[in-house]
């Protein structure tokens, strides 16, 4: 299994219900693919660079996990069909960007 990164951006419309049922649906559906997730972290309503559909900002997420490879194109399809998704990226972690991310995991429970 390899280890991912993703960030995906929510429609800044939904409630925070809607918010909290769409990131439940993505780590289910990593779980349900024989992934698991090491790290969420929820950055909250963030103005974006350019409007997207006509938004001037949005609810980002980011996900470290580990999964098969076949489960991230299927992640993918899913972020494409769900219309409260405006933009997402996936990106394969290499030994040094786990290593980053665990620096940002301890740097991020030190702030707590």
């Amino acid at each position: 299994m390899n280890h991912y990164e993703t960030v995906f951006i929510l429609n800044p419309v939904l409630s925070e219900t809607q918010i909290e049922e769409a990131v439940q649906k993505y780590i289910d559906f990593i779980k349900a693919q024989k992934g698991s997730l090491t790290n969420q972290e929820n950055w909250g309503l963030k103005k974006l660079a350019y409007p997207i559909e006509n938004k001037k900002s949005g609810f980002y997420h980011l996900f470290e996990f580990a999964a098969p490879n076949e489960a991230i194109s299927a992640l993918e399809i899913e972020f494409r069909r769900d219309e409260r998704v405006m933009r997402y990226l996936t990106v394969k972690l290499d030994k040094h960007a786990q290593a980053w991310a665990e620096k940002r995991k301890k740097r991020n429970k030190a702030k707590s």
